[in-house]
This record gives structure tokens, C-alpha cells and sequence, in this order.
């Protein structure tokens, strides 16, 4: 098959959405597919990059890591002449996922969209946030699963908010694979030595895009409640993004930085390394649709204390691969890495085995299977004609841009008023 990926993130962002792009492109080109992959031009994108075509942006879009997609020009259309689709695949339902829809329509393709991300956690970026927005944007995404003719979401619990929103369109539970044997030989010693970590230390381990949906003002304190009962315990990130400084501001306040470690974005190997110098795994975002990072952590054999929310609870077995909890309460949590880190010898390495365990029932050939067959399900299908869902579709967006643009215009007003500040001046405080 000839499949074309069309993405608002991919490598070298780091994020969920990227490495489940960049994860099933590699296991489809695997099995002999062909894959494009059609994504925003980021700064330090790898170079001679096959069937990539980048498309001009806007980085850092409103002080975020994401970036904003620039009108398509013609020459994707004659590209994609040349590599002859036979399936879109979208991953957002915006931007590209724009694009991805228009590209199905005109060629009469079957369209898949991944329901990666629950987008209202994600509207703060925006200018004028509000809860109408929020409103706006889960509509925008249930009219586009709509406009499908398959969604994949990632967990079970994403399936079913989907379908209570109104998603009508078939969906199949397709989360995304982790390639278990690259996480799985990390030199853990290695790692802490070139970190100065104590060989002996009890390492909480954190992975991922350090952002304000990922609830890591709450990590940060619960980890730290830890760390000051535990002097032989170290708080290990790997990632960047901006709510680093406030993860070092709760630890610092605490006079606990000498414990922190924040390393930045890692590649293979070292990111299996800094894995497997962890012995436990926190995570407390509620915003996730799948637990990639969570089974990427079991394949190193670390266990996992998260907070019961999508992707975590199809993931996490509470006191069998690690710690589920019903409420966030950082007393609770620090506790739950308590536990972990106060069990005997034999049972912390049942805890290991346990996660590796189900780290393999997640594996990348596993999934990218389930995906394949419904392309090829798809491809034995008559082509839909969705035109007046397309239009009910649009008025969504027309609304969207309508609140955008009404708030957009009170927080300016606002601003001018406060700084003093005539409207129109473009002083916005």
C-alpha cells in the first residue's frame, strides 16, 4: 500500500503525536509499505529525509513548542501525483487534518484520522481561551471523526468519550506500538555515572514534553514531598518545554536541586539509558490519550506510579506493574513511590517483571497489525460522499474563528486599558 501521513508535529518535535507518526511509518516501511509522511519544517529537522515533505511554519506558535502550518502550496499536489495514495491518514483534525480531508475528497480516497489528543487541554495556547472554545474545538474534532471512514483512538477510554461525543464513524482501539527490544538493553549504570547519580540512589523518573498539560506543578511538588523523606533519592527528566523552570522553581524552594536532574531531549541510546536508570516511573498528566511513555518505561523494566486517567489506566495494573491512583493528592502519590521504593528485593522484581510483561502486550508489530488491516478492510470499500457533513463541518470552523476573534479583540481592548493604551495603537500592556 501507498499510504500518505499527514501531521502538525514529527521529528525532531518531541512529543506523543511525533513518535507515533515517526514509530508506525518505520514498522509499515518495515513490512515493504510505502509511507509519506507530511509534516510542518521545524528547526534542526533531520536532512535527506525519505518521502518527507515539509511544509513552510510558524514555530513556537504563542509561546508553545507546536508550530502553525502555512497555506499548502501546488506542489504537494503534483508530489502526491507521483506517489499515488491509496490511503490518507490524518493525525489532527486541524491544519493538516485540513488538508489530509481535502486530499481524500478530491481523490477519492478512504481517510483514517487518529484521535491523538484531547484538544481541549490544549486550548490555553490560544489566544482568547475560554470555555466556549473548549466547546468549539471538541465539535471541530467529533465533525471531523465524522467526515471518516475510520478513527483510531488510542485507548479504550478515548473509544468510548468518542463515541458518548457523538462519533458516529467505526473506531478501532489502535494504540500505538513500542518497540520493546530498543528500550529493553539500557546501560542504567552508565547513564547515572555520566549524571552523577549514586549507584545506589532510588532514581524517580519522569519522560516527556515538559508543558502545563502534563500536570507537572503537581509531579514536581509530589516528587519533592518524596525526595525530603528520602535522602538517598534523586529526581531524574528527560525532556524539555516550558514548565521546566516551574519544575525547578518547586524543587529549588524546597532546597532540593541538587537531586534534580532535568537532561533535556535524548535519541536512542542514550534515552534507553536513562530509562533504565530509573527505578520508577511518575506521571500525573490527565491530558494523555494513550500511555506510549508509560509502556516505553515498562520495557526498560521500571514500574509506574501515575494518576488514574486515559492512558494510564489502560496501562498501569495498581500493585502489579506499579501504583494507580484514583486522586490527585500529593501525600498520596509520594507515598505510592514510597512504596515502590520500601518493597524487598523479591518483590520490586516482580514489580520489573510485571512491567516488562505488559510492555509486550503493546509491542509495535502488534499494533501496526491491527492498523494494516483496517487500511486493507478500507480499500475494499465503495468511496462515501460526505459533502453536507463537509459544510456542517465548516460552519464549526467559521464559529470557532468567530470566538477567537471576539476574544482575541476583549483581551486587547483589555490590555489597552490597563496600559493606557488608545485602541488600534497596538499596545497591548
Amino acid at each position: 500500500m501507498n499510504i500518505v501521513m499527514l501531521t502538525n508535529t514529527y521529528s525532531p518535535h518531541v512529543g506523543g503525536v511525533a513518535r507515533s507518526v515517526e514509530a508506525f511509518t518505520l514498522e509499515y516501511r518495515h513490512r515493504g509499505h510505502r509511507v509519506m509522511v507530511v509534516a510542518p519544517e521545524f528547526d534542526n529537522a533531520p536532512i535527506d529525509e525519505i518521502d518527507v515533505v515539509r511544509i513552510p511554519a510558524i514555530q513556537n506558535f504563542n509561546g508553545s513548542d507546536f508550530s502553525v502550518v502555512l497555506p499548502v502550496s501546488g506542489l504537494l499536489t503534483e508530489t502526491l501525483d507521483r506517489f499515488r495514495p491509496d490511503i490518507v491518514h490524518a493525525h489532527h483534525p486541524y491544519l493538516l487534518g485540513m488538508t489530509a480531508l481535502r486530499i481524500a475528497r478530491y481523490r477519492q480516497l478512504p481517510l483514517v484520522f487518529t484521535h491523538h489528543t484531547l484538544y481541549e487541554q490544549y486550548t490555553h495556547y490560544v489566544p482568547g481561551d475560554s470555555p466556549a472554545l473548549r466547546r468549539f474545538v471538541i465539535e471541530l474534532a467529533t465533525r471531523y471523526a465524522n467526515l471518516c471512514d475510520q478513527v483510531f483512538a488510542p485507548s479504550d477510554s478515548v473509544a468510548a468519550l468518542l463515541r458518548e461525543r457523538g462519533v458516529e464513524a467505526p473506531v478501532a482501539v489502535v494504540p500505538t506500538g513500542v518497540d520493546v527490544e530498543r528500550f529493553a538493553h539500557g546501560d542504567g549504570r552508565r547513564f547515572r555515572e555520566q549524571m552523577r547519580i549514586p549507584a545506589g540512589a532510588f532514581v524517580v523518573g519522569h519522560l516527556g514534553r515538559l508543558a502545563p498539560e502534563k500536570n507537572l506543578e503537581f509531579l514536581a511538588e509530589a516528587v519533592v514531598r518524596f525526595l525530603a523523606d528520602n535522602e538517598n533519592a534523586h529526581f531524574l527528566v528527560v525532556g524539555k518545554g516550558p514548565s521546566e523552570a516551574q519544575m525547578r522553581r518547586v524543587v529549588e524552594d524546597h532546597g532540593l536541586q541538587e537531586r534534580l536532574h532535568i537532561v533535556g531531549v535524548l535519541a536512542h541510546p542514550q534515552l534507553a539509558d536513562a530509562l533504565a536508570a530509573m527505578d520508577v516511573f511518575a506521571f500525573a498528566s490527565r491530558s494523555e490519550t494513550q500511555g506510549m511513555v508509560l509502556t516505553e518505561a515498562m520495557s526498560a523494566g521500571v514500574p509506574v506510579v501515575a494518576l488514574d486517567a486515559p492512558g494510564a489506566r489502560e496501562v498501569v495494573r495498581d500493585g502489579l506493574n506499579g501504583r494507580l491512583l484514583p486522586e490527585q493528592a500529593v501525600d498520596s502519590f509520594a507515598q505510592a513511590l514510597h512504596w515502590v521504593n520500601s518493597l524487598p528485593a523479591p518483590q520490586r522484581q516482580a514489580l520489573v517483571d510485571k512491567a516488562r510483561h505488559t510492555a509486550q502486550e503493546f509491542s509495535m508489530p502488534s499494533t501496526a497489525g491491527k492498523a494494516l488491516a483496517c487500511y486493507e478492510s478500507l480499500l475494499e470499500t465503495v468511496y462515501v460522499d460526505r459533502s453536507e457533513q463537509f459544510e456542517q463541518w465548516e460552519s464549526v470552523l467559521r464559529l470557532i474563528k468567530a470566538e477567537w476573534d471576539i476574544a482575541r479583540e476583549m483581551a486587547g481592548a483589555a490590555g489597552n486599558a490597563l496600559s493606557g493604551g488608545e485602541p488600534g495603537s497596538g499596545r497591548s500592556g
